[in-house]
């Protein structure tokens, strides 16, 4: 069976929060976002990432999976090392400034993650390196 994420088109798994163009996901244990097209849904977790970021000063890859997948829900730990190894960076090493290689680097290890598989290919990186002005500010 397809991944709820990529059904959804949200590969994120972002909780629906009123983001343009999503609707709540159908189904008696709805609580993610549903985007049109597979680039919207990219496109929302590209834009919570650089606001993570930009905004919150969150820019270690502990502080965003613990805040992307808190551990009451998941395996926090392993998502951290996963996402780690995949940036080969260390857990609390700083980020820096949000980049297409960064992003497509999160983006791509979040996807992994969350649905055990990522069908998207090029098109994560051409998401990520079409960031949005208003969104890093």
């Amino acid at each position: 069976m397809t991944p709820r994420g990529i059904r959804n088109n949200n590969p994120g798994n972002l909780n629906f929060a009123h983001q343009p163009g999503a609707v709540l996901e159908p189904g008696p244990n709805a609580r993610f976002a549903r985007f049109p097209t597979p680039e919207a849904g990219l496109e929302a977790l590209r834009d919570q990432l650089i606001r993570y970021i930009l905004r919150y000063h969150i820019d270690t890859v502990t502080g965003i999976i613990s805040k992307w997948a808190p551990p009451t829900e998941n395996d926090t730990s392993s998502y951290i090392e996963g996402v780690s190894h995949a940036l080969g960076v260390e857990p609390d090493e700083t980020l820096g400034q949000p980049t297409p290689r960064l992003l497509s680097g999160l983006m791509n290890a979040i996807i992994r993650f969350e649905n055990g598989q990522n069908p998207y290919g090029g098109l994560v990186l051409q998401v990520a390196s079409d960031m949005q002005k208003d969104v890093m500010t």
